[in-house]
This record gives C-alpha cells, sequence and structure tokens, in this order.
C-alpha cells in the first residue's frame, strides 16, 4: 500500500512517498524564501502552486512510480496559513477524482512526532516541537497527543525570523541567526521567560530589538544571546515535561529543532536525565511530505476503509494538536 503526501501549511510545498511499512521512497520539497522580510501568505500560495505539479513528478520520478501506483492521497490538513492549506488541498482532491482514490486529511503537528517516532524507533516519546508558528511540548496520554507545554505568544521560528528580519535579513531568519551566533563570544543578558510549563518570546524580542537600536552589542553575540536564552528555556520546559509524564525519550521537530545548539542542550540534558534524545535528519526535521505520508498510513489503516467523502473533507487552518482522537495507538 502506499500513499502520497503532500505538505504546505506555510512555506513549503513537499510531497513523500510512503509505503504501509514505514519505507520512505521519495521525499521532495521547494521552498518559498525572500531576501527581505518574512513571509507573504499570498505569494507563499503562488509559489505552491507554480511548483506542485514539478515536485509531484520528481517524487515519483525518485520512487520510481506513477500515479496509477498509489493507493491513496494525504494532505497536510492543519493548522498553517489558509492560502497555502488550500493549494495542497486542491491539487489533492485534484488527484483524488482523477485516480478514484481515497483522501485523508491529517494533522501537521501530530505527523512531525510520528515520523519522529519511525525513524527513531521511539516507543513513548515526548516530543519538543520546535517551528516556526509552533512550539510546543507533546506526549501521548488518554487517547490524544496532549499539549504540556507550548508558546503563550509566537513560534520560536518566528520569534527568530522577526529578530532576523529586524536586523535587515530575509526570510527564513533562523539559520542566519545561526551562522552570526557562532560567531558570538560574549553573553548578553536578557529576559528569561518560563511560566510553568509554557514559554513566551514576545518580550525577549522587544528587548533585543532595543539592544541592537543602542548600537552597544554586535549582531552576533545578540544571536548567540538570544538562541542561548531561548534554547535554555524549551530544554527546560522538555525536561519538566518528562519529569511529570514519567518519560524516558525526547525527539524533536520542526525546522529549528535543525540547529545544531538546540540539539546539543537537548541531548546533554537527556544523558544528565538518564534518557534518551532522538532527531531525525534534517529532512524530516522541516516541513516535509514523508511525515504527511506516514502520518496517513497510520490514520488510513485505523479507518478500516471508512474514508469519508471529498466533498466533507475541509482544511482546518486552527486546529490544535488535542483536538485529534489518536484512532492509530
Amino acid at each position: 500500500m502506499l500513499t502520497l503526501g503532500i505538505e504546505s501549511t506555510a512555506h513549503t510545498f513537499g510531497v513523500g512517498i510512503v509505503n504501509d511499512k514505514g519505507k520512505i521512497l521519495a521525499n521532495v520539497k521547494d521552498s518559498y524564501t525572500t531576501e527581505h522580510g518574512g513571509i507573504h501568505p499570498s505569494e507563499a500560495k503562488k509559489h505552491h502552486q507554480n511548483v506542485a505539479d514539478k515536485v509531484i513528478h520528481e517524487a515519483l520520478i525518485r520512487a520510481k512510480l506513477s500515479l496509477k501506483n498509489i493507493d491513496f492521497i494525504t494532505f497536510s490538513q492543519g493548522p498553517g496559513l489558509a492560502p497555502c492549506l488550500l493549494v495542497g488541498m486542491e491539487k489533492a482532491k485534484e488527484l483524488c477524482k482523477e485516480l478514484k482514490i481515497p483522501l485523508i486529511g491529517v494533522n501537521h503537528c501530530i505527523a512531525h512526532l510520528e515520523i519522529g517516532s519511525l525513524l527513531s524507533k521511539a516507543k513513548d516519546p515526548v516530543l519538543l516541537y520546535a517551528s516556526g508558528a509552533n512550539t510546543q511540548i507533546i506526549a501521548y496520554d488518554g487517547g490524544k497527543y496532549r499539549i504540556f507545554g507550548e508558546t503563550l505568544d509566537q513560534g520560536i521560528g518566528n520569534f527568530l525570523d522577526a529578530f532576523a528580519r529586524y536586523m535587515g535579513m530575509g526570510f527564513p531568519g533562523g539559520p542566519k541567526i545561526s551562522k552570526l551566533a557562532e560567531k558570538g563570544k560574549d553573553y548578553i543578558e536578557l529576559p528569561y521567560v518560563v511560566k510553568g510549563m509554557d514559554v513566551s518570546f514576545g518580550g525577549i524580542l522587544t528587548n533585543l530589538k532595543q539592544k541592537f537600536d543602542s548600537k552597544k552589542y554586535s549582531k552576533e553575540d545578540l544571536a548567540f544571546s538570544a538562541q542561548e536564552t531561548v534554547f535554555a528555556m524549551l530544554t527546560e520546559v522538555s525536561e519538566r515535561a518528562m519529569a511529570h509524564c514519567e518519560k524516558d525519550e525526547l525527539v524533536l521537530g520542526g525546522g529549528v529543532a535543525c540547529n545544531t545548539r538546540l540539539q546539543q542542550m537537548a541531548r546533554i540534558m537527556c544523558k544528565e536525565r538518564g534518557a534518551r534524545c532522538f532527531v531525525p535528519e534534517n529532512q524530516f526535521l522541516v516541513d516535509n511530505g514523508a511525515m504527511i505520508g506516514w502520518l496517513g498510513v497510520l490514520k488510513y489503516k485505523s479507518l478500516k476503509g471508512s474514508t469519508p467523502p471529498l466533498n466533507k473533507i475541509d482544511m482546518k487552518p486552527y486546529e490544535r494538536t488535542d483536538d485529534i482522537e489518536v484512532t492509530w495507538r
């Protein structure tokens, strides 16, 4: 059994082809970027429309398959930017009508967790989900993936992007901040905002902007200090969730999890706890079609052929992780 997974929640249009054993046959993406400023939803939508057919075609070539080999289509239903989600859903429905096959919609956040569990062989992990719009600490309990901690304002990736943009750099800003941070030498004290199991970045961003405007500090030191502060916050709440849930596995997911300093902090914390830390390859940390396809496989199996009609399927831009009833565990 094969599915073609389509990811289009934000800046990435990705296509993955996965079989029912968890073998990833292809994982192709094309991402919207800018030289200056952040992500513009309408422009990202145009980007996805322009590259969709090309990315699908390339994925099929890499998998050495044709569309007639695909048993069902999976798409990222939400959460995400509505214009971007719309492109993925429309392309998925177009393919399903053409091929007369079922369509499965899945939750983007849970897809990050499930691909991490698949690739790491983790049995019952806590997920540190750190991406552009999302920052959540997730674990399975009582039939759902529960959010044990999250951002109270903006996602960690959006925070890094906003700071990079303020310093005159384009989108995505996280990798640019990371490169600057490697050259930083002096830690500059910043607000440290952990509230129970939750975190907040808005005040830290304001403080960084003020320090940047003062011209007393270098970009490099500010980037270094920003990373050290916010990654320590994420590591702290991840550890607290592991202790609360009595779990000894941590899986990283989301584009910001590609940052080697965040990975290092998470590994040190887990080692000190006698726990295990799993970090998938970067191509599976960032938004990608393979993770959508794999969650589609899990959900499709649990439905046992009872799939909804196309006209009943819609995107869900504001869907939360803990809205989903987990039927495949």
